[in-house]
């Protein structure tokens, strides 16, 4: 894609898209295919519908929903009814996150089977280029997670998004799951020694996706977020990677902290949701 510039920002289309939506899609299906090598007798589950990925993880995890459906075309009731059966058999909400490219078709099957906006979320994206040079912010030290350490970045994370989300066993074993899924990489902060926060790389091709980043409390509002963003841009940038591609709610203390770091928003996701057939 050529994108070299820090500041560059590339034009959306259906292309760049799709491929952005299938990194995370890609994310998600490896965490779920973690989960199922590790623990025999999970329930994770994988299909793909409509040119993008249904994902089971467990009961109300955030990995559960469908990524990057309707950017292959039209989308037919035949799929649209597969993409229910998936996650009504299993008991669970249909969670679909969608893209403003997705063809119409998808919002049609929305409209009539009456779904509802549960969430936005803000996709950004910079380009990478290798000789970019980032300062870390004093005091803040940032490096990868050793293996000996994922029970404790997946603690860290968990309890960084607390109020978000609740610290149960199957919160804390999914994340673990992601963290260990193909081509993702976990990076702890620590200031003065003390562990203040955590995030995630995914390396897929020439996407570096930025997720799952929080900081405990206590240590808020001290840099530990643009500490391990730029971190894991420098990374990025040794993988090879031309883009990095981050999420946030709109108008979140974490999107200002992500476009001082130069993302833009190419554009805004929307999930719509289903309640759970009963």
């Amino acid at each position: 894609m050529g994108y070299t510039r820090r500041m560059d920002t590339p034009l959306l289309d259906l292309a760049l898209a799709r491929e952005i939506e299938l990194a995370e899609g890609e994310a998600a299906v490896a965490c779920a295919k973690m989960r199922k090598a590790l623990q025999a007798e999970s329930d994770s589950a994988v299909e793909a519908i409509a040119g993008g990925y249904a994902v089971y993880c467990g009961a109300n995890s955030p990995v559960t929903q469908a990524v990057g459906l309707g950017l292959n075309g039209p989308v037919s009731k035949e799929e649209f009814d597969r993409l229910e059966e998936f996650y009504f058999s299993r008991k669970e909400a249909v969670r679909v996150e969608t893209c403003p490219m997705a063809d119409a078709t998808l919002l049609e099957h929305y409209k009539e089977r009456g779904y509802h906006v549960s969430e936005f979320s803000n996709v950004m994206v910079r380009g990478i280029a290798g000789d970019e040079r980032w300062k870390t912010p004093d005091g803040v030290e940032v490096r990868k997670a050793g293996p000996q350490e994922m029970d404790l970045w997946t603690l860290t994370v968990a309890q960084g998004f607390a109020e978000y989300f609740p610290v149960t066993a199957e919160m804390l074993s999914v994340m673990k799951m992601f963290a260990l899924g193909k081509n993702s990489e976990c990076y702890l902060a620590r200031i003065d020694g003390r562990v203040a926060g955590g995030a995630t790389l995914a390396l897929r091709g020439n996407v570096a996706g930025l997720f799952g980043a929080s900081t405990l409390p206590d240590f808020r509002r001290r840099g530990v977020q643009t500490a391990l963003l730029q971190a894991r841009l420098r990374r990025a940038a040794e993988a090879g990677c031309e883009m990095a591609v981050s999420l946030a709610q709109p108008g979140s203390v974490s999107q200002r902290n992500i476009m001082r770091q130069g993302f833009r928003v190419l554009y805004t996701r929307v999930k719509f949701e289903r309640e759970a057939r009963k």
